[in-house]
Parts: structure tokens; C-alpha cells; sequence
């Protein structure tokens, strides 16, 4: 009962500790942290100390399959170098300058446990990372960085670690060392592929959605575990298996399935990311008990404590910055632009350590001199991370300029995708074969467009006027209400059958949550070039440059019909301007099958895209 009433408490502390770092504007992790350190020292709550086994086998895996299903593997792989350098290079660059460090301040402590100590505090965390780098908006390249790092660095610092530990105890020759690191690698790859098969196989043959997450909450327990069984890296199997299944996962599983293991594991996710770091805090109390009653002095701690927290931001940055060359691609981006030296900066003060960092301390063996030092230490750079690097990260990211994802970007490339998407749906309903009596192409092709619609609008800068996508859903959403409020007033009458009352609920709940709304503040969108689709280059975007709008533009076909339009084109070609196909003329798609003009370019006050009607591709 002890147990589970913990638990429970933990769960609610949590819970509870989100909702007011929501309200006040913080981010969740460094408020559970305090809470945690805060909590430790209250006598009512028990010692709570947090073993290997749990973190390593119980909490590191899923967190890692829950990040590595959500990473992008053709993001992954466009920027392997930079994952790469900093998840194997900085973790060993970062252990040794550490490890020298210690021994210089504590000079009675082996060298193995120097290194021990060095990879402990050596690897970034995932959960920190993804915590905090996308809740303060940071550019989607640094968080793909961040994220690729954190996932792979722990097998890096984990392999060092169990080095270290091996010389301590007998000495360990340098190839075993390369052979070890090898066999990790090798074997955590090749274990975390064969997982990736088997559940691929296995999820073409299952449509059963509960029966399909199911298996994904066995996947990183049982990678893992097979990998640690042959001394391979548990921590690659998983990120391989979870990068695999992720990007294969519209192809081998159903769009329930899909949807409900994408919502299983955000809610995992977000109980046990949360839950790590208020059980990172509450450590603090029996780590400082221990070191208490050890030989060494409090001065000396903390100098011990206190360096090894500078070593490791400075660390860091020395490694970034010098490697700045290869950290970066060496040609421009897809906008035409090389990254900024700011963008190095934050990539090196989003150094973050997490839960791995202090679980992988617990692993030095207890006889091993000074190990309370050693654990606060530990903490203290996690601790002191987390505080000092993720409280003014946000400040920082705003000081230097470093934009975060733009919304008129991202709305231009999900209009341009969507309309490619439907040019290919179009193309198949082409060459279907079905007798339609009650025109239902029809309303397909009317579904698409209002969808399609609906996306365009979302680019809309004039934002005292309610887009047909804005009304539509608020008008939608207040009769949803209604009708659901009918439906639970005769749901109490008793006279329908439970299920079939479920069924329309379920119904109203799918409607509901597909409605396009747009709820971004139009007014602080900004603008940036490029944000559309380029499978390759279009000649027609390239023939017809951006040119000047008038101040005042006007559809003259709406005044001549009466009609009021949501947003105006200009086609490049002759000129003339013409609505939106969200209005009622589309006068501007129309002016195209009449002219055969290629090319349109918005003409709208604050936004700046030209769209090719022959490629779909905009710029």
C-alpha cells in the first residue's frame, strides 16, 4: 500500500507541478526539480533513492523509444555528422577533460574512477533536450540535433563507464576498449534492425489498434534487454528500432493504429518525463547525507562540484565552436542561407544533463574511494544544468535572434503539400473504374477543396476578417456541442442502447477533432522565403520574379458580381489581380484555365509567396 500510495502521490505531484509551470510561464522539468529538492528534505516523505535498474531498464527505454518514434529519420540522417561528432567525439573529449580535472582536486582518486566520474557527467539528456528545446522554440535543425545527440550519446557514455569500471577492477587493454565500443555499436544496430523487422512483419498483419500498441510497449523493453544480454548497447537498439518503426510506420500499420499509439505514447511520455525530473530532485537529501559522513571536506566538495559543472558547459563549448566547420553544412540550406554562428552558440549552451547522468553514477561500484563525492557531483551537474543552461536558454535564444519555427512558413509548405497530395488522389480517381449515379466524386472533389481551402487561408495576414475555414468551424463547433448535449439527454433517458449512444459520441469526438482551426495570431506571423515544397526546381517560378503590389489591390470581377473575396492573387504574367479559390468567384485560378498564366504571387499585405498552378510548387 506504502508503494502504491507513493506512486500515486508522485503521479499527482507531477500532475500537478505541469499545471502551474504552465500558468506562470516556466518550463515543467526545472520547477519539478526544485520541487523535488525542496520535497527531499521534508521528513514526512521517504528516502527515495533511485538504483541503476530502475533508471537503466525501467525508464531509459521507453523514454528513448518515445523520442526516437517521433524523430524524423531523413532529419536524423541529414544531419548524422554533426549527431555523430557530438554524441561519440564531445562524449569522449568531455570524459577525459573531466576526469583530469578531478584527479587534479582530488589527487587520492584512481584514475579509472576520474574517468568513471568523466562519462557519468559526459552525455546531454534526451528527455531535457526535447523538454526543453521545443517548448522555448528553438530552430527545428538544433532541436534535431539536440535530440539525435541525446539519444545516441548515452550508449557512448555508457560503454566508457563500463571501461573505466573494468580498469578499476583489473585493468582493461585498448583493444578491448575498441572492441568493446565496436560490439556495442555493431550489435546494438543490428539487434534494434532485427526488432524493426519482426514488428514490421508483424504489423502488416494486425489491425487491431489496441492489440498493436500493445506490442510497441514491449518493443524498447525487449530491444533492450536482448541487446544488454550480449553485451551490445541496449540504448542504440532502441533508438535503431524506434527511428525504423517510426518512419516506416504509415506504410506497415493502419491510421488507427497510427493515431493510437502516436496518443499512447505522448501520454508515456509525458508522465515519465515529467516524473524524472521531480525524482532527480528528490535525491538531493540522501546524497548530501552521505557526503556528510565521508572524509571530505565541505570546502573541497564543493571546488569538486563546482568546477566539474564549469567543466563541462566549457567543455562543450570549446568542442562546438573549434568544430564549427563540420558541425554546420558546408553549403547553404534549402533558404539559401549558411547558419549563423548563433546557432552554434545555443547548440552548445543546450548542454542539459538528465536522469541518465545520475542513474549512470549509482553504477560506480560502492567501494570505490570517495563514491559519495562522486554522486553529488553528478547531481550537481544535473542540477545545476538544468537550472543555469535551461532557465536562461530561452533569454539567450531571444538576445541573439535565433528565430524560432515561423508559422506563414510552415502554413505555405502544409498548403503546398496538401495541394500536391490531392494533384496525386485526382490523378488516381482518374483512372478508377465506378458507376456514380449520386455524383459522390463530386462531394469528394468539394471535401478535398474545402480542405485545401482551409489550408491557404491559414496564410491569411488580414486579421480582422473571419476566414470561410474560421466560420465554418466555429459555427460547427457550437452546433457539435448541441448535438452531444442531445445525445447525453437521451443517453439518461435509458431508452438507447449504451454502444450505439457511445458510437454516435465517438462520431461527434472524430468530427471535432478533424475541424481546421486555425487558432495561430495571423498578426504575428513572419515571413520567410522558401517554406513551400521544391521537389526539384521549378523553371516557371524561376521565369517569373516577385514584383511590387499595389497598395490598394481590388478583384474587379467580384465588383462586377457582387461578390466579396477572402485574398487576392496577382498573376505575374499580365498582371491582373483576382480572389482566392476560398472565395466565392475564384477569379484567380479561374484567369489561369483562361490565360494559361503559370504563375500568381500573392497580393497581400505582409506576405510574400509565388505559387506555379503548372508544378503545384510554390516559393
Amino acid at each position: 500500500m506504502e508503494i502504491a500510495f507513493l506512486l500515486v502521490a508522485l503521479a499527482v505531484v507531477v500532475l500537478t507541478g505541469t499545471a502551474v509551470a504552465s500558468r506562470l510561464s516556466l518550463p515543467a522539468p526545472l520547477l519539478l526539480i526544485a520541487v523535488g529538492i525542496a520535497g527531499s528534505f521534508l521528513p514526512m516523505l521517504p528516502e527515495i533513492q533511485l538504483g541503476p535498474e530502475v533508471v537503466l531498464l525501467g525508464l531509459l527505454p521507453p523514454l528513448l523509444y518515445a523520442a526516437a518514434v517521433q524523430t524524423s529519420l531523413v532529419d536524423f540522417n541529414a544531419n548524422r555528422r554533426v549527431i555523430l561528432l557530438l554524441s561519440v567525439g564531445l562524449v569522449v573529449f568531455t570524459t577525459t577533460g573531466v576526469a583530469v580535472l578531478v584527479h587534479a582536486l582530488l589527487p587520492d582518486l584512481s584514475w579509472p574512477a576520474a574517468f568513471a566520474i568523466g562519462a557519468v557527467v559526459a552525455p546531454p539528456d534526451a528527455v531535457a533536450a526535447t523538454a526543453i528545446g521545443r517548448n522555448i522554440g528553438l530552430p527545428r535543425r538544433i532541436v534535431t540535433v539536440l535530440e539525435g545527440e541525446s539519444l545516441m550519446n548515452d550508449a557512448t557514455a555508457l560503454v566508457a563507464l563500463r571501461t573505466a569500471i573494468g580498469a578499476g577492477a583489473g585493468g582493461v587493454a585498448a583493444f578491448e576498449v575498441a572492441e568493446d565500443f565496436i560490439r556495442a555499436a555493431v550489435g546494438g544496430v543490428l539487434i534494434g534492425f532485427v526488432f524493426f523487422y519482426v514488428v514490421a512483419r508483424m504489423r502488416k498483419r494486425v489491425e487491431d489498434p489496441v492489440l498493436d500498441t500493445a506490442i510497441s510497449f514491449v518493443v524498447p523493453f525487449a530491444a533492450y534487454i536482448s541487446a544488454e544480454r550480449v553485451h551490445a548497447s541496449g540504448v542504440v537498439s532502441v533508438v535503431v528500432a524506434g527511428l525504423l518503426l517510426g518512419h516506416k510506420a504509415p506504410i506497415v500499420q493502419t491510421a488507427q493504429s497510427r493515431i493510437a499509439e502516436r496518443m499512447n505514447w505522448r501520454t508515456v511520455s509525458f508522465m515519465l518525463e515529467n516524473a524524472v525530473f521531480l525524482l532527480i530532485g528528490l535525491q538531493a537529501r540522501w546524497i548530501i547525507d552521505d557526503v556528510s559522513i565521508g572524509g571530505v571536506s565541505w570546502g573541497r566538495v564543493g571546488v569538486v562540484s563546482g568546477a566539474t559543472l564549469v567543466a563541462v558547459i566549457v567543455l562543450r563549448m570549446a568542442w562546438v565552436f573549434p568544430a564549427r566547420l563540420l558541425l554546420v553544412r558546408p553549403g547553404p540550406d534549402r533558404y539559401d542561407a549558411r547558419p549563423p554562428w548563433t546557432y552554434t552558440f545555443i547548440l552548445g549552451w543546450a548542454g542539459m544533463r538528465g536522469v541518465v547522468t545520475l542513474a549512470a553514477a549509482f553504477v560506480i561500484p560502492s567501494d570505490v574511494e570517495h563514491r559519495e563525492v562522486l554522486l553529488l557531483v553528478a547531481f550537481t551537474v544535473v542540477a545545476g544544468t538544468l537550472f543555469i543552461q535551461g532557465l536562461s536558454l530561452p533569454w539567450l535564444a531571444r538576445r541573439l535572434d535565433v528565430p524560432a519555427p515561423d508559422p506563414a512558413s510552415d502554413a505555405l509548405a502544409r498548403a503546398t503539400l496538401l495541394q500536391q497530395a490531392s494533384k496525386a488522389g485526382f490523378e488516381k480517381l482518374e483512372h478508377l473504374e465506378y458507376d456514380d449515379p449520386h455524383d459522390v466524386v463530386g462531394l469528394i472533389r468539394q471535401r478535398i477543396d474545402q480542405r485545401n481551402f482551409a489550408a491557404w487561408e491559414r496564410l491569411s495576414t488580414t486579421s480582422e476578417i473571419e476566414a470561410p475555414s474560421e466560420l465554418y468551424a466555429r459555427v460547427r463547433l457550437a452546433m457539435i456541442e448541441a448535438e452531444r448535449e442531445r445525445v447525453l439527454e437521451i443517453r439518461s433517458g435509458g431508452t438507447v442502447a449504451s454502444e450505439v449512444v457511445a458510437d454516435v459520441l465517438s462520431m461527434l469526438d472524430i468530427e471535432e477533432s478533424m475541424l481546421d482551426v486555425a487558432t495561430e495570431e495571423r498578426s504575428d506571423r513572419r515571413n520567410l522565403p522558401g517554406g513551400g515544397i521544391h521537389d526539384e526546381e521549378c523553371p516557371e517560378l524561376v521565369a517569373y520574379p516577385s514584383v511590387e503590389t499595389e497598395p490598394e489591390p481590388m478583384c474587379a470581377q467580384c465588383l462586377i458580381d457582387g461578390t466579396r473575396w477572402v485574398a487576392l492573387r496577382q498573376c505575374l504574367e499580365c498582371g491582373e489581380i483576382g480572389c482566392c479559390d476560398s472565395s466565392p468567384g475564384q477569379h484567380a485560378t479561374a484567369h489561369f484555365h483562361e490565360s494559361a498564366h503559370p504563375v500568381m504571387e500573392t497580393a497581400e499585405q505582409g506576405e510574400e509567396w509565388r505559387w506555379c498552378y503548372v508544378h503545384h510548387q510554390t516559393a
